[in-house]
């Protein structure tokens, strides 16, 4: 008996071990799975952070772009946009979620956009300039459309991206006004230096007339007096009586209408080579290497010399009517200003090319403020798409070839740089008037 309770008593020990194995087996299996299930769930925390840092990333990128992005699933509904195309259709995202990719566009290009999202599934497509629907007359913009694909290939739907035409076209024309800016400043620069070699040559011209019509001016003075001696002489030899010989030679030789006729032949001599040293000295003025430099001087004659170039040089008569003070002082480089006025005169006469009988008038005066000059003509006046225009550098209404429109921009740039004003309008009485200002401690009284 004794000998059979032992035994009952070790199996019974080994039974109790077992079981304890098992249940330390059980337990150690439970901690290596809630291990594994903690390692899980941080990995599962890092990847959903990495995920919404991933999310947040996107949002921000795409909440940036200036173009327009649209994503659409394989039967062509929208699943997102960006602020940009919101903001240009006048739409939240939420609402356009689930509409088709066509409704996004003017009603006339729907059936094209459908046929895009066909032809996207063989190759994308580049450049289709389409207009997004925003209620008015649609927003243009340039188009590029690709497929999207899962990670098994499949087609899965489009990518739209585009960039508004409008950004495109300000960024044109920025360009295309610098490119014309520089083509101005070019063509500004050839005619500057044209004009300096036309200075220089109107110098040396003006200087090598200046030497023979001065001795010819000094000589005339001499003849003049010598005619008078002369003119007593026959006089005194004439009041004492000739015989018949000399009587019928004083006839034939008609003396009496010589004598006659040598005092306005002599005046008209003298006349003409004044005239000649007033060109000669205008030229010099006009050419004149130091223009910048100011004086004061009398405006009227300058006024006079150009009305009366302008009215030589025109292929018909021209009629300029002055009103003008004795004296008008104003400051500055008198060769300047004579090409301010004969711009201006010019241009006047230009504006009656199809008049019969074009007038042109000058007045001028002064007061304790300011000098002024004023130029009308009796043309068709200046039309208003041009008055804002008509002092800028290369602005004409002449036809090609007519004209470079640069004379009312120098003229402006020469009475600017004075510190005056040039104005035009268009007078109650039918023509354009174009106003020169001079403040009075300017002019110079």
């Amino acid at each position: 008996m004794g000998r059979t309770t032992t035994l009952r008593g070790g199996l019974g020990g080994k039974s109790a071990t077992a079981a304890e194995q098992a249940w330390v087996e059980v337990i150690e299996k439970m901690d290596e799975t809630y291990a594994e299930l903690v390692r899980y769930e941080v990995e599962l925390e890092d990847k959903n952070a990495t995920l919404e840092e991933t999310q947040g990333f996107l949002a921000s990128v795409l909440a940036s772009m200036s173009d327009v992005l649209v994503v659409c699933d394989h039967n062509g509904l929208v699943q997102q946009v960006n602020e940009s195309l919101e903001a240009i259709v006048g739409v939240k995202a939420s609402e356009l979620a689930g509409r088709p990719l066509p409704s996004l566009f003017v009603a006339d290009q729907r059936d094209m956009v459908s046929g895009l999202l066909t032809r996207v599934r063989r190759a994308p497509l580049h450049d289709h300039e389409l207009r997004l629907d925003n209620g008015a007359q649609g927003t243009p913009v340039s188009m590029n459309c690709t497929a999207r694909r899962d990670h098994r290939g499949r087609f899965a739907g489009v990518v739209l991206i585009g960039r508004p035409l409008g950004e495109l076209r300000r960024a044109y024309e920025a360009l295309h006004q610098a490119h014309e800016e520089l083509k101005g400043a070019q063509r500004r620069l050839l005619e500057a230096e044209k004009m300096a070699s036309l200075g220089r040559l109107v110098a040396g011209v003006a200087h090598e007339i200046n030497n023979p019509v001065s001795f010819v001016y000094s000589n005339v003075h001499a003849l003049h007096r010598y005619i008078e001696r002369l003119t007593e002489y026959l006089d005194c030899v004439h009041g004492h009586g000739l015989g018949a010989a000399q009587e019928a030679l004083r006839a034939r030789l008609r003396i009496d209408h010589v004598a006659a006729d040598i005092d306005p032949l002599m005046a008209g001599a003298m006349e003409g080579c004044e005239r000649v040293r007033d060109i000669v000295q205008g030229l010099r003025e006009f050419s004149a290497s130091t223009p910048r430099e100011t004086r004061p001087f009398d405006l009227v004659p300058v006024l006079r010399r150009a009305a009366a170039w302008v009215a030589r040089v025109v292929p018909r008569t021209l009629v300029v009517e002055c009103d003008l003070p004795e004296t008008l002082m104003w400051r500055g480089h008198p060769g300047r200003w004579q090409q301010v006025f004969t711009n201006i005169l010019q241009n006047a006469n230009d504006a009656m090319a199809d008049l019969a009988a074009p007038r042109v008038f000058v007045h001028a005066g002064g007061d304790t403020d300011r000098a002024w000059v004023e130029v009308r003509d009796v043309g068709p006046g200046i039309p208003e798409d041009a008055m804002e225009r008509i002092f800028e550098p290369f602005f004409t209404g002449k036809r090609v070839g007519e004209g470079l429109g640069l004379g009312l921009a120098i003229s402006y740039g020469i009475v600017s740089e004075a510190g005056g004003l040039l104005s035009a309008y268009n007078h109650d009485g039918g023509g354009a008037v174009f106003r020169v200002e001079l403040p009075m401690t300017e002019a110079g009284a």
